[in-house]
């Protein structure tokens, strides 16, 4: 089966995913998105991706990034990605508050920052010229059956 492109991938998401406002407070777990599930409130990082791949099928649980790089079970730890793989990102080699966005192509990956306020697909030179987000810790691919 082939893989879709990055067109493909950014053409299959709805206005509501692109329209997502950054908010620090809605992340996986907050009372916030428990009171008011969605995007229409705006997302973290983590909320943002896990959303834009629950709607391409794959569920994970509310993990903060530290849960999803050490979760064995329902993801696996991949060395070249592929679209719908989470990519996570450091200021050094620590996941705790790790920048999690989503592969939609070769180097490229879509994700909510503060720095932009909305979603953007970066490349990843972009993301290794900013020290927030300096390391890619690696990428994560949800296993079929697994969320």
């Amino acid at each position: 089966m082939r893989e879709p492109s990055e067109s493909e991938l950014a053409a299959c998401l709805p206005e509501r995913i692109w329209s997502t406002p950054y908010v620090s407070r809605r992340f996986p777990g907050s009372w916030s998105v428990a009171e008011r599930p969605g995007l229409a409130d705006g997302a973290n990082c983590q909320y943002f991706a896990y959303e834009v791949l629950r709607h391409f099928g794959p569920r994970l649980p509310a993990w903060r990034s530290s849960d999803l790089w050490d979760d064995t079970v329902l993801t696996e730890r991949v060395r070249e990605s592929r679209p719908l793989d989470l990519a996570l990102f450091s200021s050094g080699d620590q996941a705790w508050g790790a920048h999690v966005g989503i592969v939609v192509g070769e180097g490229r990956v879509l994700h909510l920052c503060a720095e932009v306020g909305r979603p953007v697909i970066w490349t990843l030179l972009e993301f290794a010229t900013r020290e927030r987000y300096r390391t890619l810790l690696g990428f994560k691919r949800p296993r079929p059956g697994g969320g």
